[in-house]
């Protein structure tokens, strides 16, 4: 049969444009629903799902949001509407791929409904406003989002425009291609694993250990965004266990810094009760912004990894504060934990000679974290760098016991 991509736009301003798009979706054997999440208009639109429809699913009515003049509250209940029929599609294997095309608003709104959809699934968004500054990391987020700039506006039907609509429809036939591997790991041995620069050596030492015993593993570069993603694909079921290296995201979520991880960080694991071993690259330092250091931040003992990043030493109270926030998350875990600590430093920056090298303040860190947990949760000291063969060797071991 037939597989259906669900095409979203706004058929009050580009209703030429949609359907040309449609056309040739269907013309590369596939089937096309299309989505109108027009907020204006009072034509009849030739969508197969109405605008009236979206609003219902969002909890109004279409003649309300015509109505209402404040535009960013129609604008999130047009987007839960639209969120909640596709996932609901999907649910009901109706849908293969969804694709969309708008300017900035409407990449907005149709990457949102995008970024509700799951990993792996085939999305791909037309936007003539996909270059401009700042917006491109608000489209994407945490999705696996194909970004297609179009250049040129998506207005009138030239050959220009004709030419990166067939483009896109023949992007999309590939993508729902039955030989695309699914990303469910059949074997049951997914394994999740949080990663830095300054551990690099530890990741690349446990993926090795790890992999000789049949495991997959999957890297997420914990810099705030696709830790991030890790944590909504733990959610998705996607893993059966984690290798956390680098959960410095929950402090920079507390403090409101740059890597700054999201609230749910270091949660998903706990809630599917999947087994998670625990290190702490990057976690007794900190990155706030440059523009917005304060005097005291001036004053800190610091390690700059380049000329654009500069890693600060944290404070003990700071320690204390992140410590409490990582015994919560984890006391609520339901599978099991091990945390590994190395005692010689916490990563490549954390080493002996350096200026923010500080092992004995580091304990503050550990001591407060080993007064909050819950007893069945088992902290492994290791009297190594992170980056050391020993620590990455321990990890291996923990993970091997508990996985």
């Amino acid at each position: 049969m037939p597989k259906t991509i669900l095409i979203i736009s706004t058929l009050n301003t580009k209703r030429e444009e949609t359907l040309y798009l449609k056309e040739q979706v269907m013309a590369l054997g596939l089937k096309a629903l299309l989505m109108d999440i027009s907020m204006r208009g009072d034509g009849a639109s030739e969508a197969d799902i109405l605008p009236d429809r979206v609003a219902e699913a969002g909890g109004s009515s279409f003649e309300d949001i015509r109505q209402s003049k404040d535009r960013a509250q129609i604008t999130n209940i047009t987007i839960a509407g639209a969120s909640a029929i596709a996932k609901q599609l999907l649910a009901e294997d109706k849908i293969y791929g969804v694709t969309g095309m708008g300017g900035a608003t409407g990449t907005l709104m149709v990457t949102e409904v995008m970024r509700s959809l799951p990993f792996g699934f085939p999305k791909l968004m037309i936007s003539s406003a996909a270059a401009l500054p700042g917006l491109s990391t608000r489209y994407i987020g945490t999705g696996d989002i194909i970004l297609f700039h179009s250049v040129i506006e998506l207005a009138g039907l030239s050959d220009l425009l004709k030419n990166v609509f067939d483009r896109a429809a023949g992007a999309l036939a590939g993508m729902v291609q039955e030989k695309i591997t699914s990303p469910a790991a059949d074997n049951g041995k997914a394994i999740a694993m949080s990663m830095l620069g300054p551990c690099d050596r530890c990741a690349s030492l446990v993926q090795t250990g790890l992999q000789k015993s049949g495991y997959q593993i999957i890297g997420f570069h914990a810099a705030g965004i696709c830790d991030r993603a890790m944590e909504e694909m733990i959610s998705q079921k996607l893993f059966q266990g984690v290798v956390d290296l680098a959960p410095g995201g929950v402090g920079e979520h507390l403090f409101g810094f740059m890597r700054d991880a999201g609230p749910n960080r270091l949660e998903s694991a706990g809630k599917i009760g999947i087994p998670q071993v625990i290190a702490t690259c990057s976690v007794n330092h900190i990155t706030p912004s440059k523009s917005r250091y304060k005097p005291e931040h001036r004053q800190r003992a610091k390690y700059d990894l380049d000329k654009f990043r500069t890693w600060l030493r944290i404070s003990a109270d700071e320690l204390k504060k992140v410590a409490h926030v990582f015994a919560e998350k984890l006391n609520r875990a339901s599978g099991p934990v091990r945390v590994m600590i190395p005692l010689n430093g916490w990563s490549s920056v954390d080493m002996p000679g350096n200026p923010t090298y500080n092992p004995e303040e580091d304990r503050i860190f550990i001591e407060e974290l080993r007064g909050k947990l819950n007893s069945e949760i088992r902290i492994v000291e290791v009297p190594a760098n992170m980056e050391d063969d020993a620590f990455g060797q321990a990890v291996v071991a923990s993970a091997l016991e508990i996985f």
